[in-house]
């Protein structure tokens, strides 16, 4: 299904993107990303939050750490402000590298067994399949914060991986 390379461009790319994101919203002002915007998780915060509680929940099941406080409902809120969130993003963004960059192709085949959060139930998938729902995740919850940037006269710059400035040999 997927290779270690694959998980070491997709952690390249989230980096690269959380950055890009984090720059645009800097330029926003508290109520704006706070405001209530209609996405699932509700403000680009919340939505901001959320991707980064989930990154922590994976890369706990990953490698081992332990995962955020709460649940779901609470993933909105787990840093209090952008300044935070960037600080913790980055942090996570490290990790999350870290591990790519340390995968063997073996780390990829099994299964991974884990308590669901939303299910509130053991799920075993196979691991390989947890790898890339992780980055999917990451890059759904992305476009939505982009969509609302953009709304809000932001401008995050390239989104589309082919423009990934490490993955570029036509060069």
């Amino acid at each position: 299904m997927i290779d270690p390379e694959y998980c070491q461009m997709m952690a390249r790319y989230n980096a690269w993107q959380n950055n890009q994101i984090k720059a645009a919203a800097e330029r926003l002002t508290e109520a704006d990303l706070r405001k209530e915007r209609g996405a699932f998780f509700g403000s680009i915060m919340g939505t901001l939050n959320h991707i980064l509680w989930a990154d922590l929940l994976w890369m706990g099941r990953f490698d081992g750490g332990a995962p955020p406080n709460g649940g779901v409902a609470e993933s909105v809120s787990v840093t209090p402000t952008l300044a935070v969130w960037g600080a913790e993003r980055f942090r996570t963004d490290g990790r999350i590298r870290q591990w790519a960059d340390g995968l063997l192709a073996v780390n990829l085949v099994g299964n991974l067994t884990y308590t669901s959060a939303v299910l509130k139930k053991d799920i075993t998938l196979p691991m390989a399949q947890c790898a890339v729902h992780f980055f999917n995740h990451q890059t759904h919850h992305r476009g939505q914060i982009h969509a609302m940037l953009t709304a809000a006269g932001q401008n995050t710059g390239d989104t589309d991986l082919v423009f990934l400035p490490e993955e570029k040999p036509w060069l």
